[in-house]
């Protein structure tokens, strides 16, 4: 775990710990584009977006969790608050100039807290956006880490957002399932904390067929918000954003022109 730079100083030419991910580096770029992925994820699902931004001045980080890919040997974060509290020293490396963050599904949870607490450190984002999750004032008990392997299968099935080819190959099955169950444990066990709403500009990102975050749920990001909130509507289920990529490239862009 890397010691924080002095705020101001030039941020590092490359990511020097474990947890961030620099694919399309962008020379001085206008903002930086902090990424969490889905339960289950890892940092290559922000790659086409990190190509498709690096031409508007916008370099993605994307966070690379523990427990998978190159991060495989190591133990898996069981808690929001404590994956939160981790990333925390490298990320704020580069938070010397603007930027902001990004999560899909479990990814939102996090890129808010993240959020909430870098805010509280004096280093407020320039804007927040949540993708395919339900506001955190949403009552809902997740339980998907408690089925068994068969079941689980089945609900990521669900979701629309894995080759049906590749919930057939059990070697591979094996590698991802711990990473699912842990992710979907993390989701279960969180639980939103009251406090002073985010003032944070905040995007808010939907598909309209969603089976986990109905248009109501996602609209009432707007309980935890205190600044201006934007809601999107796209078609699709719950990973819209690998569907319509260039809709979601859009839509950030246009919503980071405040600080490009």
């Amino acid at each position: 775990m890397t010691v924080p730079a002095a705020r101001g100083a030039a941020a590092p030419s490359s990511p020097s710990g474990v947890w961030l991910r620099r694919y399309r580096p962008v020379a001085d770029p206008a903002v930086r584009l902090v990424c969490f992925p889905h339960a289950g994820g890892s940092a290559t699902a922000y790659l086409g977006l990190a190509a498709g931004l690096a031409g508007a001045g916008v370099e993605v980080l994307a966070v690379q969790y523990p427990g998978r890919q190159d991060r495989r040997g190591e133990p898996f974060v069981k808690t929001v608050g404590a994956l939160v509290e981790a990333v925390l020293p490298e990320l704020r490396e580069w938070t010397g100039g603007p930027f902001a963050l990004f999560g899909h599904s479990l990814g939102g949870t996090l890129a808010y807290e993240t959020a909430r607490r870098l805010t509280a450190l004096g280093e407020k984002p320039a804007h927040l956006f949540v993708s395919g999750r339900r506001a955190p004032t949403v009552p809902r008990t997740d339980t998907a880490h408690l089925l068994d392997d068969r079941a689980l299968i089945a609900r990521i099935a669900a979701l629309q957002g894995t080759d049906p080819e590749l919930l057939r190959d059990e070697e591979l099955l094996r590698m991802v399932l711990p990473a699912l169950r842990n992710d979907y444990g993390m989701a279960g066990s969180y639980r939103h904390l009251a406090g002073t709403p985010l003032s944070v500009p905040l995007t808010v990102l939907t598909g309209d067929s969603d089976p986990n975050v109905s248009v109501d749920d996602a609209r009432r990001w707007s309980e935890v918000a205190g600044g201006p909130v934007e809601l999107h509507v796209l078609p699709g289920g719950h990973f819209f954003l690998d569907e319509r990529p260039e809709n979601v490239r859009h839509i950030i862009e246009e919503a980071l022109d405040h600080v490009r």
